[in-house]
């Protein structure tokens, strides 16, 4: 996928696959919700989630988007990073909604949506996932039914 491809990819999708380095050397896959920012995917989970006790010891993770119901109509994306934790309080609130926004199509976020942001956020940190190589991306509909 060119650039502008993958950006409107990852526009169009709503889960992302974030692969974390466990405690025994084994991958630990887990699905997010995500807003892209300059080109990075960000998250939000639980401060005291087994992905940030991993993160925590190894900030490096793989995470994956991908789409398709049908060989032929397989595409994604894949990026080895390195994630950094955001923890202060006004970034995750802040991304918090950002969130919220992008999966609700809601702006502004009503009182109720704001002040269970609010409630959430001070238990979440934020996870910004920097590339640490290009992406891996295909598109099997550029193929042309030649495998």
């Amino acid at each position: 996928m060119s650039d502008a491809e993958l950006a409107a990819f990852l526009d169009e999708q709503r889960t992302l696959i974030l692969a974390t380095v466990g405690r025994d050397g084994w991958p630990h896959l887990m699905p997010l919700w995500f807003v892209v920012r300059d080109g990075e995917p960000w998250a939000w989970t639980y401060a005291r989630s087994q992905k940030v006790r991993n993160l925590e010891r190894d900030p490096r993770a793989t995470w994956q988007v991908e789409a398709g119901e049908s060989y032929e109509q397989l595409r994604g994306v894949m990026v080895k990073a390195r994630v950094e934790l955001a923890r202060d309080l006004e970034t995750v609130t802040a991304f918090g909604e950002e969130l919220f926004r992008r999966y609700t199509g809601l702006d502004p976020l009503p009182e109720p949506v704001l002040a269970m942001i609010a409630a959430q956020a001070p238990k979440r940190v934020a996870l910004r996932m920097v590339a640490a190589e290009p992406p891996v991306t295909w598109d099997h509909a550029k193929l042309g039914g030649t495998y």
